[in-house]
């Protein structure tokens, strides 16, 4: 299966990421756990420019995050897919959907298809939003912002509704999860929704 976890910076997003990979080895299973923008070397390379460059222009940031996306998943999603092994992925197609789609208003129809033209139409069999407070989001990154992290919290809280929108567009996809309970039980959570995927 192909999870994906999406949120605001400083959701636990991160940390759910890796709960559900620890819980499914401990099951016996194979889990390739990942993360976006990055989980290649070109990737992480784009992921630097991404969040460090003082200035990207709006199609220009679009397309960076597409571009390492495109690379992920031919080097690392679809082959381990192929070969039964579970991913988990820590961010993936729904934030651009989120950032650049209804955020900056470059269109959900415009940055959706694109990304499904650069990955081959693959999305996520659940995608898991973890649910808090921008104010408890902004509380908890406790790291040095990077550029868009940096756009503040008004920023985040567009951010924050266009997660809401995309939850119920794809509703049959996107779960939304409770983020202020302790991680490890919204980790027990979230396998438990996940039983009838797997």
């Amino acid at each position: 299966m192909f999870v994906t976890f999406e949120g605001v910076d400083g959701s636990g997003k991160t940390t759910q990421t890796r709960l559900l990979a620890e819980q499914l080895r401990a099951e016996g299973r194979e889990v390739v756990e990942t993360r976006e923008p990055g989980g290649t070397p070109l990737g992480e390379r784009i992921r630097e420019l991404l969040l460090e460059s003082e200035r990207v222009a709006l199609w220009a940031e679009t397309t960076l995050f597409a571009a390492a996306r495109a690379q992920l998943v031919a080097d690392v999603i679809r082959p381990a897919l192929a070969r039964g092994a579970d991913v988990v992925c820590d961010r993936y197609i729904d934030s651009s959907l989120a950032y650049q789609g209804l955020a900056r208003g470059l269109g959900v129809d415009r940055v959706l298809e694109l990304n499904l033209l650069v990955t081959g139409g693959l999305l996520p069999d659940r995608t898991f939003l973890i649910d808090i407070s921008v104010e408890e989001a902004v509380r908890r990154s406790g790291s040095k912002p990077d550029r868009i992290e940096r756009e503040g919290q008004g920023f985040a809280a567009q951010v924050d509704q266009a997660y809401r929108e995309l939850a119920q567009v794809f509703a049959q996809r996107i779960t939304l999860v409770d983020g202020t309970q302790p991680p490890e039980e919204v980790a027990k959570l979230i396998r438990g929704q996940l039983r009838d995927v797997s």
